[in-house]
Order: C-alpha cells, then sequence, then structure tokens
C-alpha cells in the first residue's frame, strides 16, 4: 500500500529557487503567527474584553487544531492538490483578518477570530507535505535543506515578535487589526509563489486509510512520544513569562530568555545537516526528551537563578529544533506518498492541538492549586513519559522495520 502510494508521487524539482519560495511562506506565516498570539490578547484587552474572554478566545487556537488540520490535509491527500489549498487556506486567512478591521464586539471578534484559525490550521500540514515531496530523497527526507527552509519561520517570528513590539509601543494597539490584514496579504502573495501542482500528482481514486497505520505499534508510541513532548513545553507556551514575573524578573529579562531560545533554534536548522544525521530519528527523540526532563528540572528548581534558566533556553536547539526535525523525518518515513498531508495534521494534532488545550486547562489548574513551580515539575514528568513512549517507539521500529534505522535521517 505504501509502495503504492509513494509511486503514484512523481518527485518534483526542488532547487534552490523552489525552496527559496518555500522559505518565504515559512517567514510570512510564522511572522503572522509573531503579531498574533503575544499581542492579540492586548488588543482583546483595549477592546475592554475580560481576562476570562481573552482567554476563552485564545483557546480557540488549540481548539480548531483538534479537527481542522485533518479535514484540509484529507482533502490535500485525495485531490494531491496541495499547492491550491493553501492559496485557498492563505486567502481565507487573509479575508478573517480584514473583517477584523470592522469588528470589535465580543462576540463578532471571537466569530472571526475562529475563522482566520480555521482557514490558517490548514497552511502547515499542507506545507509540511508538499515541502516534504520535494525534498524526497530515497534515503528519505533531505533534513540538511530542509533546516535551511524551516529557519526562515525561526526568523519570521522573532522579527515580528521584536518589531511589532516596538511599532505597536509607538503606533498604539488600536492599529493592531491593520498589521494582522497586512502580515496575511503578505502570506497570501508568499502562497501564490508556490510552485503549482505537478499533473501527475492530481488523484482520481481515493487516497489509501490511514487508520491501519496507527495501529502499529511504532506509529503509536511516535505520536504518544510527541504528546507528552509537547504538554511538557505548554508549561513554557503559557506560563514561562508568568513564572518570570512572579519570580521578579523585568520585562527586559523575559525577552531576552525568550529572544535566547528562538536564536538557538535558528541556528540549529541552519546547521541541522551537519548535527541530525550523527543520531537516527529514533535516537534524537529519546535525546530531546531525556534533555526535555532536565529543562524543566532546571525551570522548577532553579528558576532564582538567571544563569540556570539561561542554560534551560539554550536546551530549545535540541528539544523543540531537534525534536521537530525528527519528526519530521520520521512523519516523512511512517506516512508515504499520499498519506503524507494525513501524517502532518496528526502530527499537528496529536502534538500541538490535544497537549495545547490539556496544557492550558490542566497548567492553570496546576499553577492556581500548587504555584507556578508545580507546573515545570509536571513537564518535567512529561519528559520521562515521552522518553518512555520513544523507547517503545524505537524497540517497535527496529522489531517490526528493520530497515527504517537507515531510512531516519
Amino acid at each position: 500500500m505504501a509502495e503504492a502510494a509513494t509511486a503514484a508521487e512523481p518527485p518534483p524539482p526542488a532547487g534552490a529557487s523552489v525552496l527559496a519560495r518555500f522559505g518565504t511562506l515559512s517567514f510570512f506565516y510564522f511572522a503572522a503567527i509573531g503579531l498574533f498570539n503575544p499581542y492579540a490578547p492586548l488588543w482583546f484587552q483595549s477592546l475592554g474584553f475580560s481576562t476570562l474572554l481573552i482567554g476563552g478566545i485564545s483557546a480557540l487556537q488549540s481548539v480548531t487544531r483538534l479537527f481542522a488540520p485533518y479535514a484540509w490535509s484529507w482533502s490535500g491527500d485525495h485531490s494531491g492538490r496541495r499547492t491550491e489549498l493553501i492559496r485557498l487556506a492563505s486567502f481565507g486567512a487573509l479575508v478573517s483578518a480584514l473583517a477584523l478591521l470592522g469588528v470589535e464586539a465580543a462576540l463578532p471578534v471571537a466569530l472571526v477570530t475562529l475563522c482566520m484559525f480555521l482557514a490558517n490550521s490548514g497552511v502547515v500540514p499542507l506545507y509540511e507535505a508538499l515541502l516534504s515531496q520535494h525534498l524526497h530523497t530515497p534515503q528519505g527526507i533531505d533534513t540538511a535543506r530542509y533546516g535551511r527552509v524551516r529557519m526562515w519561520g525561526s526568523v519570521g517570528f522573532i522579527v515580528a515578535v521584536t518589531a511589532f513590539g516596538a511599532l505597536l509601543e509607538w503606533t498604539g494597539i488600536a492599529i493592531f487589526p491593520t498589521f494582522v490584514a497586512c502580515m496575511n496579504l503578505l502570506l497570501l502573495g508568499a502562497a501564490l509563489r508556490l510552485p503549482a501542482t505537478h499533473t501527475a500528482a492530481v488523484h482520481a481514486e481515493p487516497a489509501p486509510p490511514v487508520l491501519p497505520l496507527l495501529r502499529r505499534p511504532e506509529v503509536a508510541w511516535f505520536f504518544a512520544s510527541i504528546f507528552f513532548t509537547v504538554l511538557a513545553h505548554t508549561s513554557l507556551y503559557a506560563f514561562f513569562s508568568l513564572y518570570l514575573v512572579s519570580l521578579g524578573y523585568g520585562k527586559w529579562a523575559v525577552g531576552a530568555l525568550w529572544a535566547v531560545s528562538v536564536i538557538v533554534e535558528i541556528v540549529f536548522f541552519w546547521y541541522q545537516g551537519r548535527w541530525f544525521p550523527r543520531l537516527s530519528a529514533h535516537r534524537w527523540l529519546e535525546v530531546v526528551a531525556g534533555l526535555t526532563t532536565l529543562r524543566f528540572v532546571a525551570t522548577a528548581a532553579g528558576g532564582a537563578w538567571a544563569p540556570v534558566l539561561l542554560l534551560a533556553q539554550l536546551t530549545h536547539a535540541i528539544t523543540f529544533a531537534a525534536h521537530h526535525a525528527a519528526c519530521i523525518s520520521l512523519v516523512h518515513q511512517l506516512f508515504p506518498g499520499r498519506l503524507r498531508g494525513r501524517g502532518q495534521a496528526l502530527y499537528t494534532m496529536l502534538g500541538y492541538g490535544f497537549s495545547g488545550v490539556l496544557g492550558g486547562l490542566g497548567g492553570g489548574w496546576v499553577i492556581s492549586h500548587l504555584g507556578f513551580q508545580a507546573v515545570f515539575w509536571a513537564a518535567a514528568l512529561c519528559g520521562v513519559a515521552a522518553w518512555a513512549c520513544a523507547r517503545l517507539a524505537s524497540t517497535a521500529a527496529g522489531t517490526l522495520q528493520p530497515k527504517a534505522r537507515t531510512n531516519d535521517s
């Protein structure tokens, strides 16, 4: 089944100009995220929304990740028209962003924001599936060139967070919807420049089902390890800044610690071709989980010491960047051909959808009852669970698919 799916998908060219277009899309997508996620709550607050309402609207992003990426990717796998679907998703995000210019009441803002999340949730899984198709080699995905493309997403995020922070300080938060519309317009422009769908990639027959793959132990344990690793990091994304402020750190220190983590992430992606092949993708998952445990033990126990926090943030190069690279490599291997889009969607849903909802709600409950440190100790335990799942995935892959190790990197 997998071989037939792969054979139906001809390898399109992946020259420098093609990869530059993917890099541009990655830059503007994550730049749009770097604008919206940190600063949308401030705009909601300026509209007079309560903290509870702001939290509810922000949670819509994680909720849409539970089902929307799979719907977009199902369409991509069955039609083969991933490029056109990326353009449609980007257009939907732009229309929703433009609608933000004309709404201020709570319900319309929430509905428009929901529509924007539903649209842009299709961009990443479709983009990753299309990019891995262009970077396919007989040994798996070309991780060196993948890292050079994905790096631009991290660059876009840090540029947007920094630049729009300064711009909004100067212009005021009321102009926020205009900036959101501009970023989504640039995203659509980048989507329109992607290479058109190859004629032979358009499918008339139904794509193979994904459920039989999910029943395989190495696939099930792989997704379990992703879930626990990202669940651990939810404590970081949702509560790290609040934790630092509670310890007396100033805004400059908070921003600097976040910037350090993104910078080392960019460095890893840039040199990924040099570092990543030294271990199999399964072994990387184990290393990531072990270091995730140490990272959050250090964050929980050493929060009062800035050097400890700095060292913990430096591990982001492994606990996020190497983890992402390993996951993309294994999704490419485990979900070939016309299964690839749904594999990417499951990575988004199980890794960032369910864990985002559970981590946000559960982490808030833990903090309200036990304090900030407790949520990072819980994250360390999630790291242990992730290591156990990664180990089981590696063992299952070695037992059931002896040749998989040669294709991991």
